[in-house]
């Protein structure tokens, strides 16, 4: 993977994070769940958990392929 492909594949990652977190905060909303109780769900959520993996993972490529560059 190239630098412009990690960026891409950073920005698409992150963005589809922000996405499920809020869907997720706006149901919690909908449903008066106290906010301890959201926040143990965004915490716990295995989806969001993955993707923050991916996230350092391609932070890590990112910085490898900077410094191999550079």
């Amino acid at each position: 993977m190239d630098k412009q492909d990690l960026k891409l594949s950073k920005n698409l990652i992150s963005s589809y994070k922000k996405r499920l977190e809020k869907e997720i905060i706006e149901r919690s909303v909908k449903l008066k769940m106290p906010q301890n109780k959201l926040e143990e769900i965004i915490k716990n959520n295995n989806e969001l958990i993955n993707l923050k993996k991916v996230l350092n993972q391609l932070e890590k490529a990112s910085e490898s392929t900077s410094q191999s560059k550079g």
